[in-house]
C-alpha cells in the first residue's frame, strides 16, 4: 500500500526531530570518548602521594596493610599491631597492640 504524504508541517517537524536526534547521538559519543579518556589518563597517572621506598620494620614481622596520615604513616602487623612511623619510615612513633574484642 502506498503511504499519504505528509503535510509540509509535519514534514519539518519530522526533519527538526532527526536533527535533534542526530545531534543527541554525536554528543553522547562525543562524551563518552571524553569520559574513556579521563579515566585511561587518570589510571595512567603517578601516585600523588609520597611514600618512603622502605618502611624499617622488627625482624619477622610483616605489613599486611598501610596507611598514610598528614605527618605519619600507620603500618598494620601480620602479629597483630599497629606501627606509626614518621614520613621518612624509619622513626617509630608509636605501637599500638590490636586485640581481639569480645
Amino acid at each position: 500500500m502506498d503511504e499519504a504524504p505528509l503535510p509540509e508541517k509535519d514534514a519539518r517537524l519530522l526533519r527538526y526531530l532527526k536533527t535533534l536526534v542526530t545531534a543527541l547521538t554525536v554528543t553522547m559519543i562525543a562524551g563518552f570518548i571524553v569520559l574513556i579518556a579521563v579515566i585511561v589518563m587518570r589510571f595512567n597517572a603517578e601516585g600523588t602521594v609520597p611514600l618512603p621506598d622502605q618502611i624499617a620494620l622488627p625482624d619477622g614481622v610483616a605489613a599486611t596493610a598501610i596507611t598514610r596520615g598528614p605527618d605519619w604513616l600507620g603500618v598494620v602487623t601480620d602479629d597483630g599491631r599497629i606501627l606509626i612511623y614518621g614520613l621518612d619510615g624509619t622513626t617509630l612513633r608509636q605501637e599500638i597492640a590490636v586485640t581481639p574484642g569480645g
